[in-house]
């Protein structure tokens, strides 16, 4: 896992104590930080797909659109990408158990708010969906660097592999818990004050379990406090990492596609469902949850085989290619793209295809959640990592799901407005606009492709310099004045 620091201060030249990072976890606590943090992330995935859980009930409550309803997706994930550089600059330069704690509680206390919102104030919940963006946008950002600071090397890819296990499981529950619970209730707004109760709990187990490991110090060999850049030089400098760029723009692409089928493959399925005659069209009160909680089971059992099988396939493949990670990646999204185009375009004729080709089509996806975080961390130096964090969700949402939900939804109105009013119109409207995933997971798997011509580069150079700050964390003799006097390296390099 690599050596630890003593954990003892530092001395200046003068005899004087320099600033020293907290101590290095132990593996147990190291290992229950990642517990903690994996049970956040998927509470945070949970709230953040409940409302598609319930989606037909809440537009049949509020009597809204396909345009609309896509808003509310939209809005809550600008809000989150748009915050996500402010707390990813906080997060490499402040307590980052501290910030997350306040996210938590903000959010938490948010959705809870949401689920009370009248029926005539739609734009009441759009704005605490905004709301709970911004609390998201605090957790997300950071919790991956605390973990990378934790372990190294394999260890690090396969507790990145538990944490972003609750992405997809965390999304999938997110669609069982909200349509269940709201079939059990007999009302929708129920469905959004389950995670606020479990939040509060989070917020407990990261004041009393979570520890804030110092920055860089598995890597470097030292626990001495790092020396940070401006937050320019910073953004510069990821600007000029090609494999930070192109593994981003082809996490954005995984980003469009899941954004939509999240909020939008439930509802196509109900659909394609009234339109064989096999369900009856949402009326007024409950709307059938079936689909949304088969869709939750298969985007849970996807993501749990999918993220674990990518992480090992990846450490296995990297013995005989170190260019491995992109790869695995772009296989991943290459080899969806056909199955998501089948899904859609089979679900008139059969729901069973359809559902096959969902769980294949998600299984491949699944691959790149954990290799996609693992590639920042090691093309990244320990200083800048949050603000990549930041960076790439920024990305990632900006040009994936903040805007592919609404752009589905729009299309599909487009498109509906020029046939005759029917159910058929209805399902044919979005047939039509979801077809579009599949040619964004082919962009997306040849940015991953590209990534593989410079990850060695990117890689070796983040190391060198890793290891630049573990050469002068040691001291060298210099005279001076006829003695001998002990300086860190840093002190005489050019």
């Amino acid at each position: 896992m690599g050596s630890r620091g003593s954990g003892e201060p530092a001395l200046s030249e003068d005899g004087e104590e320099e600033a020293a990072s907290p101590p290095q976890p132990g593996l147990c606590r190291s290992v229950l930080t990642v517990c903690v943090l994996s049970y956040i992330n998927l509470l945070n995935y949970m709230d953040r797909f409940t409302v598609a859980g319930v989606l037909p009930d809440i537009e049949d409550y509020f009597q809204i659109g396909d345009s609309s309803s896509g808003l509310l997706q939209t809005v809550f994930i600008c809000s989150y990408m748009i915050l996500a550089p402010v707390f990813g600059y906080l997060g490499d330069r402040y307590n980052r158990k501290r910030i997350m704690s306040l996210g938590i509680l903000f959010w938490s206390a948010i959705t809870l708010i949401s689920s009370f919102v009248p029926q005539d104030y739609f734009w009441a919940l759009l704005l605490t969906r905004g709301l709970v963006g911004i609390g998201e946008a605090s957790y997300s950002t950071i919790a991956p660097t605390v973990i990378a600071d934790l372990f190294v090397g394999d260890v690090r890819s396969r507790m990145l592999s538990v944490f972003y296990f609750a992405i997809p499981v965390g999304s999938g529950l997110g669609y069982i818990v909200g349509s269940k619970v709201a079939d059990i209730a007999g009302d929708w707004h129920w469905a959004l004050r389950v995670t606020p109760a479990l939040g509060l709990i989070a917020v407990l187990l990261l004041v009393f379990v979570v520890t804030e490991p110092p920055r860089g110090a598995l890597e470097r060999g030292s626990e001495r406090a790092l020396v940070y850049t401006s937050w320019l030089t910073d953004v510069k400098d990821l600007c000029s990492n090609s494999s930070f760029l192109l593994s981003s723009l082809g996490f954005t692409s995984v980003a469009f596609v899941t954004g939509t089928l999240a909020l939008w493959a439930p509802t196509y399925l109900f659909r394609a469902q009234v339109v064989q005659g096999t369900m009856q069209p949402c009326t007024k009160g409950r709307c059938n949850s079936s689909d949304s909680l088969l869709f939750g089971i298969i985007t849970c059992v996807t993501g749990f085989l999918g993220v674990g099988a990518g992480v090992e396939i990846s450490r296995r493949y990297r013995k005989v290619n170190p260019r491995a990670d992109p790869l695995v990646c772009a296989c991943g999204l290459l080899g969806s793209a056909p199955f998501l185009y089948l899904a859609v375009a089979t679900a008139e004729a059969s729901t069973i295809a359809t559902y096959v080709f969902i769980f294949l089509g998600e299984l491949l996806l699944s691959l790149n959640w954990a290799i996609v975080a693992d590639i920042l961390l090691y093309v990244v130096v320990p200083t800048r990592r949050s603000t990549a964090e930041a960076f790439q969700i920024m990305m990632s949402h900006l040009l994936g799901d903040a805007s592919s939900p609404y752009l589905i939804g729009v299309i599909s109105d487009s498109i509906r407005r020029s046939r005759p009013d029917s159910y058929l119109a209805e399902f044919r409207s979005l047939e039509y606009s979801l077809m579009i995933c599949s040619f964004v997971g082919v962009l997306g798997g040849a940015a991953f492709l590209a990534t593989a011509m410079f990850i060695e580069r990117d890689r070796s150079k983040a190391e060198l310099y890793t290891r630049a700050l573990r050469e002068a964390d040691e001291p060298i003799v210099v005279p001076k004045a006829g003695r001998s006097v002990m300086l860190p390296v840093a002190s005489v390099l050019i």
